[in-house]
């Protein structure tokens, strides 16, 4: 005989209204491997001249990117899981458009860790995300 569940209410991520200071130096380390430093410049300029703040949810931007979703138990997934329990602020996703013409998928330029920590929250959550064209 089953019992009647609650059903799980999953935590309420909080975030901060725009991007930390240390996200742009991380999104352009991983930028520098997939492009040259012209373009890396250009690309981190536009993530930090304020572009409007969109959302998306988080099953979305992994499949778009093509990543796998990393186990909660990974250091930086459970760092974040950590911050969204004590209700601490995360810093919004920079993402570098892709292009479905030419088969190219989107970059998380930074926040990679926080996707797949909010997809373990619950992978319908709107993420707000900074993202800019090629």
């Amino acid at each position: 005989m089953a019992k009647n569940r609650e059903p799980r209410t999953a935590p309420e991520v909080n975030w901060l209204d725009g991007a930390e200071e240390h996200d742009f130096p991380a999104a352009a380390s991983y930028l520098s491997l997939l492009a040259d430093a012209s373009l890396v410049e250009t690309l981190v300029g536009r993530l930090r001249s304020g572009a409007a703040t969109e959302h998306f949810k988080a099953k979305d931007l992994l499949r778009a990117a093509g990543l796998p979703l990393l186990p909660p138990t990974n250091p930086h997934v459970a760092s974040d899981l950590a911050k969204v329990a004590k209700g601490a602020a995360l810093s919004p996703i920079l993402l570098v458009r892709g292009d479905l013409a030419r088969g190219l998928p989107l970059q998380i330029a930074d926040g990679y860790h926080r996707v797949c920590a909010c997809y373990h929250t619950d992978e319908n959550l709107d993420l707000p995300a900074v993202l800019v064209d090629r």
